[in-house]
């Protein structure tokens, strides 16, 4: 069954007057309450760019195994950057601090058939970024730089809309939260593989999770595979048919908690391809297509910390959560990721 995620044109909020701003506001908002999801279509960043985004990434994943190795990413999860080869993550929704660590092991013997790339701002010191020499693949660092910021940008204007559609009196509320130089930039390659192996559960492309930051930014090719969890059957998951044109935006956890769960920070996965002219077939094997995928993770600054805001919360509904820093709460979902 394929989801209903809506599809919004995000020019009419860059460009639109005020009045118009907000109703734009407000339906990306309604979208978040009750899909975690939106599509955005005609969004700032030209589609151009975005294609030379695929086109380094597929660059990037082609290069020899050894090539890749040469900039791991470093052990443990407290340093997230550089390049982790298939198996290495296991995304899931555990957190530790809540019994998860007795299923860690069972989680992880289903593995994530995927290879990622990360970047990060090069002006967070505490989380340099592991780029691949200059001489291997030219201009690769120069425009990961530049697409970087780019997103940057965009993720500012919806920081704005998602202000106003709650209900804010500032549209700029979230800006000292962030400054772009704590956001992740993802590269994501799915390689082909026998559609067995994802059928019987003994490998998936990436196992259901929510996100940890504050909201998502997601590029994806035309191979399709993305499933969200339903809004109102728990447990059942619904296909979201990709768009090369549009950018699919996702609510994630530290975004609810500020909501009080008003915004939905939605569990969704990548399975197998939702068409079967989107396998290959050799050896009378189904085999996959590969699939790419990019996403920009947007959090705050380390120290800030994220407490339910003031439109979510009165005598007749109490905060849900806690107060708790961003680096507090990232390290204890990353922890339970990278063994």
């Amino acid at each position: 069954m394929a989801s209903k995620v809506p599809s919004i044109n995000f020019s009419e909020f860059i460009n639109g007057d005020p009045e118009t701003r907000l109703s734009v506001s407000k339906s990306i908002v309604e979208a978040f309450r009750t899909y975690g999801f939106v599509s955005l279509t005609n969004h700032p960043v030209p589609l151009s760019e975005v294609s030379e985004a695929f086109r380094w990434t597929k660059c990037f994943f082609d290069l020899p195994d050894d090539v890749k190795a040469l900039v791991p990413h470093p052990p443990g999860f407290l340093h997230h950057r550089g390049y982790s080869h298939p198996g290495r993550e296991k995304v899931s929704n555990l957190t530790r601090g809540e019994d998860a660590e007795s299923s860690l092991s069972e989680t992880r013997e289903v593995p994530d058939i995927k290879e990622s790339y990360e970047i990060g701002s090069d002006h967070y010191p505490e989380q340099p970024n592991i780029w691949i020499p200059q001489d291997v693949l030219p201009g690769f660092q120069e425009f990961m730089t530049k697409f970087y910021w780019t997103l940057a940008g965009f993720s500012d204007e919806i920081a704005k809309a998602l202000a106003l559609g709650i209900g804010l009196d500032d549209e700029n509320y979230f800006k000292s939260f962030f400054t772009g130089h704590h956001n992740q930039l993802r590269l994501l390659h799915y390689p082909e593989v026998d559609a067995s192996i994802l059928e019987e559960g003994r490998g998936v492309r990436v196992s259901a999770h929510r996100d940890w930051g504050a909201y998502t930014l997601l590029f994806q090719d035309d191979c399709g595979g993305l499933e969200i969890e339903s809004p109102t059957k728990p447990g059942e998951f619904l296909k979201v048919e990709p768009d090369e044109k549009a950018c699919l935006v996702n609510i994630a956890d530290l975004m609810a908690r500020w909501s009080n769960d008003y915004l939905r920070s939605t569990s969704h996965r990548v399975g197998l391809p939702p068409l079967q002219d989107r396998y290959t077939s050799a050896g009378g094997k189904r085999t996959t297509r590969a699939r790419y995928s990019i996403p920009y993770f947007i959090t705050t600054t380390p120290e800030s910390v994220i407490e339910c805001l003031p439109p979510f919360t009165d005598e007749t509904h109490p905060a849900k959560y806690p107060p708790i820093k961003q680096w507090e709460y990232s390290k204890s979902k990353a922890s339970m990721q990278y063994s």
